[in-house]
């Protein structure tokens, strides 16, 4: 299993956070979706895919308040 470098990483998660941002919150989960759908094709193991499917719901973070949009009137 290949992993990516530190920066490459970084550049990755900014340009997904991105397009997350221009897809807009009523299309974030389906384009996580179709992003993992691609991603998991190009693995090409279906055992993998659940493990990191696994491992992601385990390891999910609770939000921070920083992250939760509230609205202010």
């Amino acid at each position: 299993m290949t992993t990516l470098h530190a920066d490459a990483r970084d550049r990755v998660y900014t340009q997904c956070a991105r397009a997350i941002s221009a897809a807009g919150q009523e299309r974030e989960a389906l384009l996580l979706a179709r992003l993992a759908l691609l991603l998991f094709e190009q693995v090409g193991d279906e055992s993998r895919c659940s493990l990191a499917i696994e491992q992601a719901l385990r390891d999910l973070p609770t939000p921070s308040l920083s992250a939760v949009h509230i609205a202010v009137p």
